[in-house]
């Protein structure tokens, strides 16, 4: 049986009520640094991705979505909290690690202790609500809202399942000393490290890494297809697949993936690596960065055949996105790609290429297939889609701690089922991100980017390049978007950036 909708009014706002018991799975693809025209769907020229392109034939594709940063971890806290980053307690990519403080696997030294800053522990994350509504939850990849140890990890925050690096910074590697692990299934009480010993055979520096078998985008993919495959339709799931690709080094097994793609950019470019850094010299800059892609591919390929395989295919939300624009570390060369496509900016920045990206749904029944979607949402957004999916129309009331503890999201949920009438939208879009000291906020159609405390102001109507800066043409515009700003900023003091006068 499935789920059956029904709108209602709750406080004057239209809610969907959830009228059947069976409650939908979701699996949730989010990927690491792919840029809004990675993608053949997007536009993307030279890279393959047949797989996630059928998915956006098969479902909704949005033009106009965003992710919480424009970097890793304070998007991926964005998702999980229903905030924004004036809001969030991660608002950058505060890191736990110390040179001080190593352990050593064979001839390989690696840091004691990794981690992230943690998610704030008062404030509701989303496995932990999935969980209070019957799903079994599982997370694979990055975690990066907590450091080992800290109040904030998988095990602690609603998460059945957990394999994956802890640590963004370990996930630099694709062939690392160690991987962590939870599983509630098996008595785990903690997060813990697995020794990856066929890679520590191989020291960690120098031409013996390639040596290294273990890839752990692989590991990471052949776990989550193992957890997905327990999976049953007696009780509803909630999938977190954070996904590595295609961040950070460029490096991955030789196999037809990437011999394809040797052979199609015939005339390649070197990276001579990074000294006292994780990113090693490689050959072959593009053929390595296009093959994590279409291998990236491969993996939404084989979760499709898995849901179908096990006839959960059509009650279950497959979602696909990026946690911020594209990268350039480790040898990665954007601009070959056109990997902003019409947009400016990469990882790092407030501008469009930083925080625009791909997001696909596929619910069949549900949602139109091949639609191109022009609502714009954010990654604070999902919790109270997901919430209203469940049937929680007042989470808010149910988890809010106090009233600094904030939720900035809006459902998407009647977009999505082609109940336009009754989707709410924003008053504005914010984000802030201390290590580039920007702010931006969008409004309808402006868009204000503050750099170091200067405003510049665009007209994405017009300009969605974001090339002509016109705050001198329209002074009580940016004043009325620097009054937002002084409206949706906290001070935080583990993320400080510079507010417009």
């Amino acid at each position: 049986m499935k789920p059956v909708f029904v709108f209602c009014s709750l406080a004057g706002f239209s809610s969907l009520t959830a009228l059947s018991h069976e409650k939908p799975n979701i699996i949730f693809v989010l990927c690491d640094d792919m840029g809004w025209g990675d993608l053949a769907c997007y536009g993307q020229q030279y890279i393959n991705t047949p797989n996630i392109d059928r998915l956006a034939s098969q479902g909704m594709q949005f033009m106009q979505a965003y992710s919480g940063s424009p970097v890793s971890a304070p998007s991926r806290a964005s998702l999980m909290t229903g905030q924004h980053t004036g809001h969030c307690e991660i608002r950058g990519n505060k890191e736990y690690w110390s040179f001080k403080n190593t352990i050593k696997y064979g001839n390989n030294t690696d840091f004691a202790l990794v981690g992230q800053h943690p998610l704030d522990p008062n404030h509701v994350v989303l496995p932990e609500i999935m969980k209070d509504h019957g799903y079994a939850t599982g997370q694979f990849g990055k975690w990066a809202g907590g450091y080992e140890g800290s109040a904030s990890t998988p095990d602690k925050r609603g998460v059945d399942e957990f394999y994956g690096p802890i640590c963004q910074f370990q996930a630099h590697a694709y062939y690392p000393n160690f991987l962590n692990k939870f599983s509630r299934a098996e008595g785990d009480t903690a997060t813990t490290r697995q020794l990856l010993e066929e890679n520590i055979a191989h020291d960690f520096y120098g031409n013996d890494y390639f040596n290294r078998p273990q890839y752990s985008a692989d590991l990471i993919h052949q776990h989550a297809l193992e957890w997905l495959d327990k999976q049953t339709s007696e009780q509803p799931f909630y999938g977190l697949f954070t996904y590595t690709l295609p961040h950070a080094e460029l490096v991955q097994p030789e196999d037809s993936i990437l011999i394809a793609y040797k052979k199609k950019f015939r005339e390649d470019k070197s990276f001579g690596g990074s000294e006292g850094s994780w990113y090693h010299a490689i050959n072959n800059v593009h053929a390595e960065f296009a093959g994590m892609i279409t291998r990236l591919d491969t993996y939404v390929g084989e979760i499709m055949e898995k849901l179908e395989e096990k006839g959960l295919s059509n009650n279950t939300i497959l979602i696909f996105s990026s946690d911020n624009g594209p990268h350039e570390e480790g040898g990665a060369d954007p601009t070959f790609f056109n990997r902003d496509g019409v947009l400016r900016g990469l990882k790092r920045s407030c501008h469009e290429g930083g925080i625009r990206v791909p997001f696909i749904v596929r619910w069949p029944d549900y949602v139109p297939a091949g639609v191109k979607n022009n609502h714009p949402i954010a990654f604070w957004d999902i919790m109270p889609t997901f919430c209203q999916i469940v049937g929680e129309n007042d989470y808010v009331s149910k988890y809010q701690k106090s009233e600094t503890d904030y939720f900035d999201g809006i459902s998407f949920l009647p977009t999505l089922i082609g109940d336009d009438a009754n989707q709410k939208f924003h008053e504005y879009l914010y984000w802030e991100f201390n290590e580039t000291d920007q702010i931006a906020v969008r409004k309808k159609n402006w868009k204000l980017i503050v750099k170091k405390g200067t405003c510049e102001l665009y007209d994405l109507d017009t300009d969605i390049h974001e090339d002509n800066n016109v705050a001198d043409q329209y002074p009580d515009k940016v004043a009325e978007m620097v009054a937002i700003i002084k409206e949706a900023h906290t001070p935080n003091e583990n993320f400080s950036v510079t507010l417009p006068e």
